[in-house]
């Protein structure tokens, strides 16, 4: 085989400029169908469209360190000379992921898992390494960006039924999944640009044990770390054993673990959802920020991001989505939006949602043969709230927009301003650094908070990389979670 990459390389390279390249990570000849030029700009168009679904997590302290451990470590990476962007995303889902181009993404939700810098320096290195073994090139093409593009342009899908299927799941940033070999390499990696910035690797092995114990308990079905980065058994030892001879390799005698100052950056960071950006309660959505409501189908699954709300049906054959639509003008944005899908318009009404002007309408999206996809029915409705204009769409197959019509106009005329002084002023829980005085143990220092949930107490314990009744010395620094 090997004797045949050089000369089938030569003969596509007659067909395809740029189909075989060095991997800059193993040194082999490789196809590839994607300069780096296009690699880079699969990263930049990329980049706002997930800034989009997640938002950014607005921490001055932590975005800065991000950036300075991200830069230091692409530096002393495989591949140098690409201009590496770090961001810690608006989630508490726990996860980090790479797009082309050197683009890397940390959840809010994973920096509040952390304990230590040199776990974090971990994941960064994997993330990073992602990158340059350009792992993530043929999977983007084919996978995230692809399905970004849905959420973000919320084009009308003739597969619905798949669409309400991953909204039944969970639905947030649409995360890729590397294969073994992939998950090995990344984390060797992982384990030498850490080691090259002087980081304990050992620490990332450790992660990983805090990763299975979230994965265990995670019943939300939202994409964690580990879902997403496949994780044998073996994984854990396999990174000890690499941190090993790695720190023999860079001499390294004191790697840096910095666990105290670690802690301190994220003393006050928001832990689980906020409410400010919209939250569930009793088959209900809230969004304080903007102060309107409106009711949830009873039983059906739901996602939120910073760009939409969406609801789907767990069989997925009805979904529905409240955006932000663009504009002033109530009829003037509705011809537009309708026109800007692709839409043919059967009825148009004028309406109300609550005393707030509306206009319902119910348009078509035909059959497409090529495509093979059946024709679609949506009921829309366009609400005008003071300077903002609100569009939710329901959207069913032609033969089934009968039985979800009530559904839909009821869940769209329930839209109302939110007045509740209760839900207007919901705060978020945050991460609380506190230090412990004299000889105690989780429990114990749970017990002294009054902290009775025993669910709250092992996610505690998980958040800490600990057990409840490991001894912890006086003086040692952990976290709660606080109002």
């Amino acid at each position: 085989m090997k004797k045949l990459i050089t000369p089938i390389c030569i003969l596509l390279t007659f067909g395809l400029l740029h189909s075989c390249a060095v991997n800059p990570v193993t040194g082999k000849r490789e196809l590839s169908f994607m300069s780096e030029a296009q690699e880079i700009q699969m990263g930049k168009d990329a980049d706002p469209q997930i800034i989009a679904e997640y938002g950014l997590y607005e921490n001055k302290i932590l975005q800065d360190f991000i950036n300075a451990k991200g830069k230091q470590m692409g530096a002393i990476s495989d591949r140098p000379n690409l201009a590496y962007n770090f961001r810690i995303v608006d989630s508490d889902v726990v996860n980090a992921f790479a797009v082309p181009g050197g683009y890397v993404y940390f959840t809010r939700g994973i920096m509040a898992h952390f304990n230590n810098e040199a776990e974090f320096a971990g994941v960064l290195g994997h993330e990073i390494g992602h990158v340059t073994a350009k792992h993530s090139v043929s999977q983007q093409a084919k996978s995230t960006l692809g399905q970004i593009g849905l959420l973000a342009g919320m084009v009308l899908s003739p597969t619905v039924a798949q669409y309400g299927q991953q909204l039944s799941e969970g639905l947030g940033v649409l995360f890729l999944k590397f294969g073994r070999d992939d998950e090995r390499q990344a984390d060797e990696l992982g384990v030498k640009y850490s080691s090259k910035i002087r980081y304990d690797a050992r620490e990332m092995a450790g992660f990983f044990g805090t990763l299975q114990n979230l994965s265990a308990g995670n019943e939300n079905g939202l994409p964690n770390f580990l879902s997403t980065h496949p994780n044998p058994g073996e994984r854990m030892t396999t990174v000890e054993k690499l941190a090993t001879e790695y720190q023999r390799k860079e001499n390294l005698t004191n790697p840096i673990v910095n666990r105290n100052s670690y802690l301190k950056m994220i003393d006050g960071l928001i832990y689980g959802k906020d409410p400010k950006q919209g939250f569930v309660e009793n088959n209900t959505f809230y969004h304080p920020e903007l102060k309107f409501q409106f009711p949830i189908p009873n039983g059906w699954n739901s996602n939120n991001s910073p760009q939409s709300f969406q609801m789907g049906e767990p069989n997925g054959k009805a979904i529905m989505r409240l955006t932000l639509a663009p504009g002033t003008n109530l009829q003037e944005t509705a011809s537009s939006t309708i026109q800007k899908y692709g839409l043919t318009v059967i009825r148009s009404e004028q309406t109300t949602a609550n005393g707030l002007n509306a206009i319902r309408v119910i348009a078509d999206q035909a059959e497409n043969q090529e495509q093979q996809s059946a024709a679609l029915r949506t009921l829309s409705y366009f609400i005008a709230d003071g300077d903002k204009i609100y569009h939710i769409i329901g959207i069913t197959a032609l033969n089934t927009f009968e039985t979800y019509n009530n559904l839909f106009s009821s869940t769209m005329s329930g839209f109302k301003r939110l007045t509740d002084a209760d839900k207007l002023n919901r705060k978020p829980e945050r991460i609380k650094i506190i230090t412990t005085s004299g000889i105690t143990n989780l429990e114990q220092v749970l017990r002294i908070r009054k902290e009775t949930n025993e669910q709250r107490k092992k996610e505690i314990a998980i958040l800490n990389g600990m057990t409840l009744t490991q001894s912890i010395p006086s003086g040692t620094m952990i976290k709660v979670i606080d109002k």
